[in-house]
């Protein structure tokens, strides 16, 4: 299930802006969510919020699943992980550039569940 929610959500424009920096740093490795965290810490911005909290749990996910395949080697679920992660890795990003709160496919929902203490 996917979801949009425009800007407004967040309150004004200035909010997303506020935010955005954070937001797309958030995607940057799992190093980038940890910087944004911090960024973050005192303003506590709710666009970068919901990004850092998307970003950081498809960096879990992704490394949870390359601990499970490192036991059970296989090159095509590795090329399947690799391909799954950069297209919802690509689908989070472009989210925050286009100012859009929009859930990652597939895990997005899980995440924003399971990540609400960030």
């Amino acid at each position: 299930m996917c979801m949009t929610i425009a800007y407004t959500n967040f309150g004004s424009m200035n909010t997303v802006k506020e935010g955005k920096t954070a937001a797309l740093t958030a995607y940057f490795t799992l190093i980038g969510s940890l910087i944004a965290l911090s960024m973050n810490s005192e303003t506590r911005n709710e666009f970068a919020r919901f990004h850092i909290r998307q970003a950081l749990g498809l960096h879990l996910f992704f490394l949870g699943f390359a601990l499970f395949l490192s036991q059970w080697f296989n090159q095509y679920a590795w090329y399947g992980l690799y391909i799954c992660y950069f297209v919802l890795w690509w689908y989070g990003f472009i989210g925050a550039l286009q100012e859009k709160r929009q859930s990652v496919p597939l895990v997005g929902g899980l995440i924003q569940k399971w990540l609400k203490f960030i």
